[in-house]
């Protein structure tokens, strides 16, 4: 296991003269045959904490900022930590080009135009499927570092380190918290640019399979960018439980250069807004009014607008079911 080296404050003092700007690197890996932990894995460690802290209070008193590059897969509480610095740049395992992409993006070279394809939580036991998963790797209940923890008695505690079981549901990443309206520390789709956009124009139609619709975003800054439109749906009451909101389209816009603007295009098919009965062994949609909701991110909604569907339905056969229902199957 490879431990952060700490940095004293005195080197860090002595750095501030050399530089314009701290760049702190927070690194983690993952891989196959082991699983991430939530003690100094998905909570920074104790090095790190002081070294955000160290150089955010050093650098701030000498009037220059503070950048922390995410090198990471997987996510990391960044809640506890992220308002000390001045900007966190998510680089996300680039691999061998990273330090040529990173500088692109701080220098001004590049504009950043991705968003988070996950949900960065509060912590990590707000995920619910943290309590039907070993996150320490073992038995053990949870050094929580301050975070709510359950009872070392309950089961959540202490099972599924050979078995897991998904008792989740639906209910996972953005359509639990945005469902459940949980506070998040930054939430699914997420992205900043060194511009900004405009939405205009939404137009949905209910088409003979789905819908179809438009939204026209235009670039409002000084700097030339690209945004990437999120199409969300609800759906509505009386079908089968779904969460507030689901991403079923989303484009990316060309390089636009200040005041340019330009029509993104979606289309959307009605056996991709369906849930699966499984009372009924069938996908099924609702009739009524859905809203299709054109977002930065999930919690930025910028137009909406809505379409009459219909119920409909497509069932599946009886195979590759596991073993002890086909055996049912068979008796009855």
């Amino acid at each position: 296991v490879l431990q952060e080296v700490p940095v004293s404050m005195s080197a860090v003092q002595a750095s501030v003269g050399r530089n314009d700007v701290a760049v702190i690197v927070i690194g983690r890996n993952a891989g196959e045959g082991a699983d991430r932990t939530m003690d100094d894995d998905f909570n920074l460690t104790t090095a790190e904490r002081q070294l955000i802290s160290d150089v955010s209070t050093i650098y701030h008193q000498a009037g220059k900022k503070v950048i922390v590059v995410l090198n990471i897969g997987g996510v990391i509480e960044t809640a506890s930590w992220k308002n000390q610095t001045d900007a966190i740049l998510l680089a996300w395992t680039p691999g061998q080009e990273v330090g040529f992409s990173v500088a692109d993006v701080l220098v001004g070279k590049l504009n950043p135009s991705g968003k988070l394809a996950m949900t960065f939580p509060m912590n990590y036991l707000d995920i619910p499927s943290s309590f039907h998963f070993p996150y320490n790797g073992n038995t053990a209940a949870p050094n929580t570092t301050g975070q709510r923890r359950p009872n070392a008695a309950e089961p959540s505690a202490r099972a599924n380190v050979d078995y897991t079981e998904y008792a989740e549901g639906i209910w996972v990443g953005y359509r639990y918290f945005n469902t459940a309206r949980k506070e998040v520390s930054y939430p699914f789709g997420y992205g900043l640019s060194y511009t900004t956009f405009a939405y205009s124009k939404p137009v949905v139609r209910a088409s003979g399979d789905g819908f179809t619709a438009s939204i026209t975003v235009t670039n409002t800054g000084k700097t030339a960018g690209k945004e990437t439109v999120q199409v969300y749906v609800s759906a509505p009451a009386g079908g089968m439980v779904k969460p507030a909101a689901e991403l079923k389209a989303f484009a990316k816009t060309k390089l636009l250069e200040p005041g340019e603007s330009q029509t993104l295009h979606f289309t959307v098919d009605a056996y991709t807004l369906a849930s699966f009965n499984e009372k009924n062994s069938r996908w099924e949609t609702a009739a009524g009014t859905y809203t299709v909701s054109f977002a930065a991110h999930i919690e930025e909604v910028k137009a909406r607008g809505t379409f009459n569907g219909k119920a409909r339905n497509w069932p599946v056969h009886s195979v590759l079911l596991p073993e002890r229902e086909l055996a049912e199957i068979t008796v009855r």
